[in-house]
């Protein structure tokens, strides 16, 4: 790949050898602009920090950059057109994260471009001299300013009002400033160019920022979503992508190094460093949104102070907080209309559970909601103090269900009152198992957790190699789970391993033992069907992208979904594909099956009802955000929760 430094390297070595060109301190520049020092040199030239001696009052300081005359021709005049397209280019753009331009002019056959001074330093230079990992609130902040710049270069207009897109071709932590203020400034538009769909140029940029169709003279602006996201990973994992193999990110995942990255953040950042332009977020925007989205989520879950449950019932007016309204109102009507369909106050990603005359689930508001199965009115709702990723299980008159606030609550199913809480030391992300009197759970902390349900107290506890975010299976004295870090565990009632299986990426799907098979499902693609006794792999099938659905069995077909967009069904004798069914979204929700139609939520918005035996789709409802929560089906009625804070009631 073409990159300008390197092309100058001659050039540099003529320099280094002729004695340093740098300006020296209290040179002075058009009368106007006196050098202080030199921030940097590189082959074109040196940047200088200078004092503007037009303001004698006040001390303004100006950022000074230097292109040397250089005597190859070819070379002068290519430089020269770098350097003053950077200068156009910079003269166009009014944005908080991109520098001003002030200047612009020749002196003793050199150029030079007089800039905004930015008192900080580069996110390389932050992130060789930081201890350790940066967090993820730090970087998702970043990332959501670098988007915010990235759209407005991507949709720029020119003096007349038409567009006129900019791309920046060289997105990497080197050429992003962190300022005094703690903001993020775009620095070096010395590559940016005009964008031109179809128009292919030089392979310019920097070697493992830039895409695979950068490398073919192809610059689009999901070319610069790609080069964020490889900056992102590198913030996050301080892997330099330059010095590892091309395009192997995904065989580097970020939480491998850094295990306190989100899943969801770490999901966001492989869609934007997809090696097919058109699987990346569709626009800047869009992926921004998404990061705004999980920084809601996160800074939600730490807001509320902490303390006790609290619960509010219809009698007391939270009925007016949650009311059901109509459906027509709130979704894109696709076939079916809702029977009912009752708000939350924010996404809903838990599956619901229908128990009674009552649907329970949790959504990302904090909250625990117990719903008229009927008629979709609000009995009562229990507010825990985070998020509630994971549905609840129910055991006689009480639900256990875990928080992103680290406890685990155990609810009356009937009143909502708090009957006890359990403390994790992480997060608790996973749906709850109940056997022989004792609650069965995983945790971020790295723990599976063994409680008592009458008392809440700790039976035992067993700890895995990392975070733990899969509903085990409990069989006999046997206990089956998998953990963030691959690994899949077999453990007896003794927290005794009895035997372990790696698979190359986390396990977050919930395991599935059916006929003393272990049906496991990886973020590496991968359905394995394990011999329960002895972990022996007996077949594996492989899909296009990770795998967080859970699977489901039917007769002889196993149902699970991928974020490659579609739905499998496998023959579970030998490891077959019978069929697939292609959504328009990641299916990250676990399929449920009753009368021959299997139902499974789409990111793309969707619930599809497909018919088992052909995989054919019967019907699709439409809502308004991505469907992630998996389906609950009961008196031929089937409960999906959607992002858009809905739950719906749709007839089966």
């Amino acid at each position: 790949m073409f990159d300008a430094r390197k092309a100058t390297r001659s050039v540099t070595h003529r320099l280094q050898n002729a004695g340093d060109g740098s300006l020296k301190p209290g040179s002075i520049l058009q009368n106007r602009y006196s050098i202080i020092k030199v921030l940097g040199v590189g082959g074109m030239g040196s940047v200088y920090q200078a004092r503007d001696l037009r303001f004698p009052n006040v001390t303004k300081y100006v950022a000074v950059k230097e292109i040397i005359n250089i005597a190859d021709p070819s070379m002068r005049e290519m430089v020269a057109k770098i350097f003053e397209r950077e200068a156009n280019t910079l003269a166009s753009l009014d944005h908080p994260a991109i520098p001003k331009i002030y200047d612009y002019f020749n002196q003793s056959d050199r150029s030079f471009l007089v800039m905004e001074f930015i008192d900080g330093k580069d996110l390389e230079t932050y992130l060789n001299e930081f201890p350790g990992l940066l967090s993820e609130d730090v970087v998702i902040g970043w990332a959501i300013e670098l988007c915010d710049v990235l759209s407005y270069l991507h949709n720029h207009k020119d003096k007349d009002g038409k567009p006129d897109p900019i791309i920046f071709r060289d997105l990497k932590p080197s050429n992003i400033m962190l300022d005094q203020h703690g903001s993020i400034r775009l620095i070096d538009f010395g590559i940016a160019r005009a964008y031109q769909a179809g128009q292919k140029g030089t392979m310019i940029g920097t070697e493992g920022y830039s895409p695979p169709e950068q490398y073919r003279g192809e610059a689009s602006p999901a070319g610069d979503i790609y080069a964020l996201g490889a900056t992102l990973h590198h913030l996050l994992t301080k892997q330099d992508p330059r010095i590892e193999p091309p395009f192997t990110f995904a065989e580097r995942p970020i939480r491998k190094s850094n295990p306190s990255v989100s899943l969801e953040l770490e999901s966001i950042i492989m869609t934007a460093l997809n090696y097919n332009p058109a699987e990346r977020f569709a626009s800047a925007e869009a992926m921004k949104q998404a990061l705004k989205t999980l920084r809601r989520r996160i800074s939600g879950s730490l807001s509320r102070p902490a303390g006790t449950g609290r619960i509010e019932t219809a009698a007391t007016g939270a009925a007016s907080q949650a009311r059901p309204t109509e459906g027509p109102a709130l979704v894109n009507l696709s076939e079916v209309t809702p029977l009912w369909v009752f708000r939350c106050e924010d996404e809903i990603r838990a599956s619901p559970v229908v128990s009674g005359a009552f649907v329970y689930v949790g959504a990302y508001d904090n909250n625990l909601y117990a719903v008229n199965a009927a008629d979709g009115k609000l009995a009562w709702k229990y507010a825990t103090d985070g998020g509630l990723p994971a549905p609840p299980v129910i055991h006689q008159d009480n639900l256990y269900i875990g928080s992103e606030d680290h406890r685990l609550h155990a609810v009356s199913a009937k009143s909502g009152r708090l009957q006890w809480t359990y403390y994790a030391d992480g997060p608790i992300r996973a749906a709850p198992r109940f056997a022989d009197g004792h609650i069965f759970f995983g945790a971020d902390d790295h723990y599976l957790h063994v409680v008592n349900a009458t008392t809440g107290r700790k039976a035992w506890r067993y700890q895995a190699s990392d975070v733990i975010r899969c509903r085990p299976v409990v069989s006999g004295d046997r206990v089956y789970f998998g953990c963030e870090s691959g690994e899949f565990y077999a453990i007896d009632l003794r927290a005794e391993r009895k035997w372990m299986f790696r698979a190359k990426r986390g396990i977050t799907s919930s395991p599935l033992l059916h006929n003393g098979t272990l049906y496991v499902c990886s973020l590496d693609g991968m359905i394995y069907a394990l011999d329960a006794s002895s972990g022996w792999r007996l077949w594996q099938f492989r899909t296009n992208k990770p795998i967080l659905s859970s699977p489901t069995i039917d007769g002889n077909l196993l149902l699970v979904g991928s974020a490659d967009n579609h739905l499998y069904a496998i023959d579970i004798r030998n490891g077959r594909e019978a069929w697939r069914f292609a959504t328009n979204g990641q299916v990250n929700s676990s399929p449920a099956v009753i009368g021959g139609t299997v139902y499974v939520g789409s990111v793309d918005h969707s619930l599809y009802a497909i018919d088992v035996a052909s995989g054919r789709l019967r019907w699709k409802f439409t809502a308004k955000g991505p469907i992630t929560s998996s389906p609950a089906i009961a008196n031929n009625v089937v409960y999906i929760g959607s992002f858009d804070h809905h739950l719906y009631a749709l007839t089966a």
